[in-house]
């Protein structure tokens, strides 16, 4: 707003570049323009303060389809003052030479004019249309649509304001029937995504088949390895008990001909022993059979001498003696005949 500075029968008026002072004294015009500074007298002056600067106005339009059915439409209208000076003539702009603000609501004012044509455009571009329709038309063609209806409206041009641009979100039925018109695609949409979760568990089911396949394939190849090691050492436990039979049954031989040899030589030995025994028995025989009794009686008594048993003591009698001398002599004699 602009700034005024008091004096004695004088203020001083301060503008900015966004704001259009329009200055009547006496009923003419002193001073207009955006931006301006000047003196003047309180008493007798009409200042007005036109924004020429972009302004925003939100609107909010309900509209009732060709289905009985509440919608709004909810959007934001750019505009600006093209020509201050008729704006400063048609609404109330005055504000005040003491504080330099509005002495109304100009901007109320004309927000409301812009409110109402925007709802009479809205209303005329959806009329005819059910709620489905009028639901999917897309917001950039409304406002579209809503801005060139905006640019010729009278009551708008009649006052300066220019509008610049229009821009409208999405349109809005009521809280329940929006969330019956949401019930078909919510269905659609929890279809799929119970589609999605039996085919994710479906493809967990078949990686684990394949999981399973793949360990029932690893243990029947472990199981076949596992046969052949079995057989492997079964064969080699095979080989080396054949082996140690073989070096056993060759020990065994070997024994048995050494064995054998050692009967052989013993019993070649005992051969020999014994015709040398023989031999010298036939040799004793006959070396006997040329003796006399009485040596053959001497030899029996050496014999029998070293095979009696100990003898601490003998006692012999005049009679053993005598028998004895007597067969000793009776030898002899024979022996001399």
């Amino acid at each position: 707003m602009a700034t005024i500075t008091r004096y004695p029968f004088v203020a001083h008026l301060r503008s900015t570049t966004t704001m259009h002072v329009h200055h009547l004294a006496g009923g003419r015009v002193r001073h207009s323009g955006p931006g301006t500074s000047f003196w003047f007298r309180p008493m007798s002056a009409a200042i007005s303060e036109v924004p020429v600067d972009d302004r925003e106005q939100s609107v909010l339009v309900p509209v009732r389809s060709a289905d009985l059915q509440q919608l709004s439409a909810a959007g934001v209208v750019t505009y600006r003052f093209a020509d201050p000076v008729l704006a400063a003539t048609r609404v109330d702009f005055a504000v005040d030479v003491a504080k330099g603000v509005w002495l109304r609501t100009p901007l109320e004012t004309v927000g409301g004019m812009i409110h109402g044509a925007a709802a009479a455009a809205v209303t005329s571009t959806l009329a005819g249309l059910d709620l489905r329709a009028a639901l999917a038309t897309p917001p950039a063609e409304l406002a579209t649509r809503v801005t060139a209806a905006l640019a010729v409206d009278e009551r708008l041009t009649a006052v300066g304001v220019e509008v610049v641009g229009v821009r409208f979100g999405l349109l809005r039925p009521e809280p329940d029937v929006e969330r019956a018109l949401q019930t078909p695609a919510r269905e659609v949409i929890q279809q799929e995504a119970d589609r999605a979760t039996f085919e994710r568990r479906a493809v967990a089911v078949e990686r684990e088949a394949a999981i399973g396949q793949n360990e029932l394939a690893s243990r029947i190849d472990l199981e076949a390895r596992r046969e052949r090691l079995v057989a492997q050492q079964g064969a080699n436990d095979r080989r080396e008990a054949e082996e140690k039979a073989a070096a056993q049954a060759v020990g065994v031989r070997a024994e048995a001909e050494r064995t054998t040899a050692l009967a052989e030589a013993s019993a070649q030995a005992l051969r020999l022993t014994g015709a040398a025994e023989a031999e010298a028995e036939r040799a004793r025989l006959a070396a006997y059979e040329q003796a006399s009794p009485a040596v053959l009686l001497a030899l029996a008594a050496r014999e029998a001498a070293g095979n009696l048993p100990h003898v601490d003591q003998l006692v012999l009698t005049p009679d053993l003696l005598s028998g004895v001398l007597a067969r000793l002599t009776a030898g002899a004699e024979d022996g001399a005949r």
